[in-house]
């Protein structure tokens, strides 16, 4: 690589860690600041959901369409486009009136965020040869774990010392910095053999997905029986199978199905699907927890995960240059097998005994999985496929990952309500509460960890019902952690099983 390519390739990495910490800051930061904004809006845990949901939903579902734009069109220019739109949004959901108008700024944030995470993984792509991508990716990696880390102390910080708006309002001094650096230092590349767009793909998914996660969130307050439930999934079920028909059969598919006939890249695909499931479900209700079940702040709760983050920045440059040399089958089966481990480590630690006893073992044991699997999984994926393919390759493993948190999310909050529900039911009974009481909660029980006691109940009650509570809500924790261990150990086994030994020879071409 000349001086220009290298200097033109330290700007391209320094803009793609740039947008894709943006993104991943936001994600993290609304995590911390949800019971918080549930609290303050009065909001069910439904409600909590949606306000992740609908950024996940257009970001998983309109990624795809953002990797193809770039290949299109350019990945500087969609980039930008992705920074500007998600920049917008993030000032709206910092000014939003209430819960509805919020959720519809964090779609909007999901639309921006499939223009500008794709395109940066692309752009970083096609600016380093294939010899020196695992250690690109590798640094990558580390410095946006580093931004991911700061993002959930400082998040925690703002919604406690200012407001849960100020959560939002971080993205826009990062914007005008990404902007600065992307117009003048970074090059233009596309694929000049891009296809057309597939918008009736693109619709099938949004619709397919949307409908989908409407119906797993109504389920637990509706029951399954009910029409809002069973409907809006059957639409859902519908129009992802049209979607799959569609690729099959279209010129110039959104998702090119022939690219999973790739082992390598099917594999990592399905080992992100499983491992980042379990991921977005457990770092979904984990705030929850720590507020409303541990009596964290909204500031520790944020800084708690730290150890967990420094240790995937420190470990994945090491990660990466491990799999340029050993091939990515090793660490893509150790590594999600040490997040398991991790992630079996909540569902058994006790609560109490401080934060050392009860977290830090957990997060410690997850942070090096994490670790070993992020940067050979992502170096994986871009080397399973020619260079001229990896804005795609790039667009389609993204939308796995972040179909994996729309789902995972949503089938976890029926799994993680019915858990609460019985626990409280038997907790209540043994506390000894009257049955009258326990009938006054039923308008609480949506809002699972920031239920309130009846103002009837009497002191005693109160104290009761609050302990229940807390203990309800440890105990689905705990049954989340077991589940997000088998999704983590299902993973170790795509990768042991379907991922080369080696980089795959299209690595060396393009």
């Amino acid at each position: 690589m000349s001086t220009d390519s290298r200097s033109s390739g330290r700007w391209v990495l320094a803009a793609s860690i740039l947008g894709s910490g943006m993104a991943f800051i936001d994600m993290s930061v609304v995590s911390v600041s949800l019971p918080v904004l549930q609290r303050e809006l009065g909001a069910s845990v439904s409600t909590a959901q949606w306000i992740v949901e609908s950024y996940a939903l257009f970001l998983s579902s309109l990624v795809l369409v953002g990797g193809s734009l770039a290949d299109r069109f350019g990945r500087r220019r969609i980039f930008i486009l992705g920074v500007l739109v998600f920049a917008g949004a993030s000032l709206a959901c910092g000014v939003a009136p209430g819960a509805p108008s919020l959720i519809v700024a964090r779609g909007v944030q999901g639309i921006g965020a499939a223009l500008l995470v794709p395109s940066s993984l692309a752009m970083l792509g096609a600016a380093f040869s294939p010899h020196e991508r695992g250690r690109a990716v590798g640094t990558w990696s580390a410095l946006t774990s580093i931004a991911s880390a700061v993002g959930p102390a400082l998040g925690g910080w703002l919604v406690q010392a200012v407001s849960w708006r100020a959560v939002f309002l971080i993205n826009l001094p990062i914007a005008a910095a990404l902007l600065w650096i992307t117009v003048r230092r970074v090059p233009e590349t596309r694929n000049p053999e891009a296809g057309r767009l597939d918008v009736s793909g693109a619709l099938l998914a949004t619709l397919g997905l949307g409908a989908l996660v409407f119906g797993l969130i109504e389920a637990p307050a509706a029951g399954w029986g009910d029409p809002r439930a069973w409907g809006p999934i059957a639409v859902g079920v519908g129009a992802l199978s049209a979607f799959v028909v569609r690729e099959r059969r279209t010129a110039h598919p959104m998702v090119p199905l022939s690219l999973f006939r790739n082992r390598t890249f099917a594999a990592t695909n399905l080992l992100t699907l499983f491992l980042y499931a379990a991921l977005a479900a457990l770092f979904f209700f984990l705030p929850f927890v720590l507020i409303q079940a541990r009596g964290y702040t909204p500031a520790a709760s944020g800084a708690a995960i730290l150890p967990l983050v420094v240790l995937v920045s420190a470990g994945s440059p090491a990660a990466g240059a491990l799999a340029d040399r050993v091939g990515p089958r090793l660490p893509l089966t150790i590594g999600p097998l040490l997040a398991g481990a991790g992630f079996a480590l909540f569902a058994v630690l006790p609560a109490e005994g401080g934060y050392a006893a009860s977290l830090l073992p957990a997060l410690v044991v997850l942070g090096i999985g994490m670790a070993v699997t992020v940067a050979p999984l992502t170096a994986a994926v871009l080397n399973a496929v020619d260079r001229k393919e990896q804005g795609m390759a790039s667009g389609i493993n993204n939308a796995v990952a972040r179909v994996a948190a729309l789902l995972a999310i949503a089938v976890f909050g029926i799994a993680a309500t019915a858990a609460f529900q019985r626990e409280l039911d038997r907790r209540l009974a043994a506390a000894g509460v009257h049955a009258e009481t326990r009938r006054l909660l039923e308008p609480e029980r949506s809002k699972l960890g920031a239920m309130q006691p009846p103002t009837g109940a009497s002191p005693d009650e109160k104290r009761a019902i609050e302990a229940s509570v807390a203990n309800a809500l440890d105990f689905a924790f705990r049954q989340v952690g077991l589940i997000c261990a088998g999704l983590a150990a299902a993973a170790a086994l795509c990768g042991r099983v379907g991922v080369a030994g080696r980089r795959p020879r299209s690595a060396a071409r393009g």
